[in-house]
């Protein structure tokens, strides 16, 4: 699972990022073996199984009764005017962001920064300009990848309408698209009567600018909201995308002070608690009183609320916890609820699976319900929070 970030310069990209990956305890090992100078591990929260069974455990991923559940953070490369072309990091840019499942784009909400990154008076800009730049670059590359040869394309196709879809997805394949999202796209378009020779330059642009919304969907991480005078110039954004109010350097502040046992703090909590007997210097507690307008101002500081809100609510995950033990909810170790995974709604048993090890899907005969206790077959769907056993006949290898 990997989450793509996405701004210009000076907006507080990397404050988010930093402030998303920093935790306030070592509360698991990384599951990913090698992370990039711009990929961190962040987490997302979700109820942990252990308040359906009312049972105690010690996994250092659940804090009262919250699991934390790791994924990749991608600090994608900066863009600018011409990205699709190639010009200043665009294609890297684009390479980061195929990538990512779903993209998160970070913008100056105080509208204090341009178009190109640079500092102007609170007010000055408007950040939809930033939302309409960003979406426009990333269309054109689509675009561009849609067009290459497509005359050529479309005369080969003219008499195979049932290769369409496959020679569309097989364009996209390298950002993870498949031959369901095109076809869906075409459906919902009605461009699947239409030859594509007869495609004009506005079903092209239609088309690409749905199967982006589609496939690499985008919540607005309204960052600076802090410094607006007032909430409500973030309405017209809210009308038209996903946007969560956020302050990265409120969380950064927090999550620093948390690690370093000044305060109590969990990630999207609307508070902090100052621990006792703390003797803060003056610019510490001018600091946490400055904080803490800002949550009540905000309601938190909206960064984990971004994370949460991009998994559960944009990509519909499900977290689902596997075991070894139905009865004691454990794995052979006896560590009990060892494990979260995260997996797409209408996701079956052979996915989770699939998720821990091929090996286990190939063999698979069946699997445990431990909250019913019922056998299920392979094509069952899960529910978040549920908690199964899987019986293959083949080991992880």
């Amino acid at each position: 699972m990997q989450i793509g970030l996405l701004g210009k310069t000076n907006v507080g990209k990397s404050t988010f990022f930093s402030a998303a990956t920093q935790t306030t305890a070592q509360i698991g090992n990384y599951p990913f073996t090698t992370i990039e100078p711009n990929m961190g591990i962040a987490y997302v929260k979700t109820d942990c199984a252990c308040k359906h069974f009312a049972i105690p455990h010690t996994n250092p991923m659940c804090i009262n009764g919250i699991r934390y559940i790791a994924i990749k953070l991608i600090d994608v490369a900066g863009l600018v005017p011409g990205a699709h072309e190639g010009k200043g990091l665009g294609n890297k840019f684009l390479d980061d962001a195929r990538t990512s499942e779903v993209l998160i784009h970070v913008i100056d909400a105080s509208g204090s920064t341009d178009i190109q990154g640079q500092s102007v008076p609170v007010g000055t800009h408007d950040p939809l300009e930033d939302v309409k730049f960003v979406e426009e670059e990333f269309d054109q590359w689509m675009k561009q990848i849609l067009q290459r040869e497509w005359q050529k394309l479309a005369r080969e196709l003219e008499s195979k309408s049932g290769k369409v879809i496959q020679a569309i997805a097989q364009r996209f394949s390298g950002l993870g698209i498949d031959e369901y999202d095109v076809e869906s796209v075409l459906h919902n378009l009605n461009l699947q009567s239409k030859k594509p020779h007869d495609w004009s330059e506005d079903d092209l642009a239609l088309f690409v600018k749905t199967l982006r919304k589609r496939t690499k969907p985008i919540v607005i991480a309204a960052n600076k909201s802090d410094l607006c005078h007032e909430l409500s110039i973030l309405d017209d954004l809210k009308k038209t995308h996903p946007t969560i109010a956020c302050s990265a350097e409120t969380e950064l502040l927090l999550r620093k002070a948390a690690k370093n046992g000044i305060i109590e703090y969990l990630p999207g909590e609307k508070s902090f608690k100052i621990k006792n007997g703390m003797n803060l210097n003056p610019p510490q507690q001018k600091a946490l009183e400055l904080a803490e307008k800002v949550m009540s101002k905000l309601g938190g500081t909206g960064v984990q609320q971004t994370l949460d809100y991009a998994c559960f609510d944009l990509l519909k995950l499900i977290a689902v916890f596997p075991v070894e033990d139905e009865t004691k909810l454990s794995n052979k170790n006896g560590e009990v609820l060892p494990d979260a995974k995260l997996l797409r709604l209408g996701a079956t048993a052979r996915d989770l699976a699939k998720s821990i090890h091929q090996d286990l899907a190939k063999g698979f005969l069946f699997a445990i319900d431990a909250k019913t206790k019922q056998r299920v077959g392979a094509e069952h769907q899960l529910k978040n929070g549920d908690v199964l056993k899987i019986v293959s006949s083949m080991s992880r290898g």
